[in-house]
């Protein structure tokens, strides 16, 4: 379909309005996150406060409100179009209201491509050095230290510490059990194990038990080094590691856990499946913001934004509830993500119909 000129100015006036709207509550955010935190940012170098955490937030944090963003810029200049007649205008020429939408997806499109981009792609690998830099000055999250850890390491293989501590790389009280048709066949245990590199780690005291019908073969040593496929974050897990995993990244590390029985996984479920519908609140969104604000209202422009601000806000805040569904087991997470896009979705569809035949 090619693009006409009237189309072209929908798409500027949506996209130019979304940029806007963007640097204007980033630049608020920017103050508010400065007085919050300059205790953090006196102490800092200068050089890492701006590179490695405002240059890494500001697109975090654009990110994760742009359906916020997007409803705004939505009601923000169609209100204006519609209370200069700009909008009547455009029907009056034979235009339907479904040919008048086709510019509102298109940006639709753009905004979610750009989303999908930068959650799945570009912002976890900033998100390393914001949390890093939040760790350091700000407050440390960091999780350095487990308990009771027992995991499978491979098939019929599991690993068990009675607890581990990070900032040493060592654990205690270690055990390697290994299955065959649901037998043990063979059993190592230390009093210590420590984490050397990727998946490199040495036992010290140690005891291996080989186990051959009613033989058992007993060999002691004070070293050994061992390949055992695990790393201390498969099972140090702090509450924002998800953040900092890409999507093709996410997708392994799930699968991977999955395989290993650990439980504590939600968090990074939810993010992978909330990346998506994300996305794909662009379009609702869209849709709805379109549907209220195409309409001349009396009240004018204040009374749609109040509206589209509610509406926003309650999708945010619907997301993030439906989160805790997931993380309490009452869903699966990618049900959760996707309850406030079904509901809006339907809540999208009257509205249209409602603007159309109106």
């Amino acid at each position: 379909m090619k693009l006409k000129l009237l189309d072209k100015y929908i798409i500027r006036k949506f996209l130019g309005t979304y940029i806007f709207a963007i640097a204007l509550i980033l630049a608020i955010t920017v103050m508010l996150d400065i007085n919050e935190k300059l205790d953090a940012f006196l102490k800092a170098p200068l050089k890492e406060t701006i590179f490695d955490y405002f240059v890494n937030f500001l697109p975090y944090f654009a990110n994760q409100f742009s359906p916020l963003f997007t409803f705004i810029a939505v009601i923000f200049f169609t209100s204006k179009l519609a209370d200069n007649s700009e909008i009547i205008a455009m029907l009056s020429t034979g235009m339907s209201y479904r040919r008048l939408l086709v510019p509102y997806l298109l940006s639709a499109a753009v905004i979610a491509a750009s989303t999908f981009i930068l959650s799945a792609y570009i912002i976890p690998p900033a998100n390393v050095k914001r949390i890093a830099y939040q760790n350091t000055y700000v407050r440390n999250k960091a999780v350095t230290y487990g308990s009771n850890i027992q995991m499978q390491v491979a098939p019929g293989v599991v690993a068990y510490m009675n607890r581990y501590d990070n900032t040493t790389k060592t654990g205690y009280r270690f055990s390697l059990e290994s299955f065959k048709d649901k037998k043990l066949v063979s059993r190592l245990t230390a009093q210590t194990i420590h984490y050397d590199t990727l998946h490199n780690w040495v036992v010290r005291d140690y005891m291996i038990r080989d186990l051959k019908g009613t033989r058992e073969t007993i060999t002691r040593g004070t070293r050994l080094d061992t390949v055992i496929q695990i790393e201390p974050r498969d099972f140090l897990i702090a509450k924002n590691d998800q953040e900092m995993l890409t999507s093709p990244d996410l997708t392994e590390y799930i699968r991977h856990q999955k395989e290993r029985g650990v439980a504590n996984i939600k968090s990074f479920e939810i993010e992978y499946h909330r990346r998506y519908a994300i996305t794909a609140a662009a379009f609702i969104l869209t849709v709805i913001g379109m549907s209220l604000s195409s309409k001349k209202v009396k009240g004018g422009m204040g009374v749609n934004i109040g509206i589209g601000l509610v509406l926003s806000f309650t999708y945010i805040l619907f997301m993030t509830v439906t989160s805790t569904f997931a993380v309490s087991g009452y869903t699966s997470p990618m049900v959760a993500m996707w309850i406030p896009n079904i509901i809006y979705t339907v809540i999208a569809i009257l509205l249209y119909r409602k603007a159309a035949s109106g």
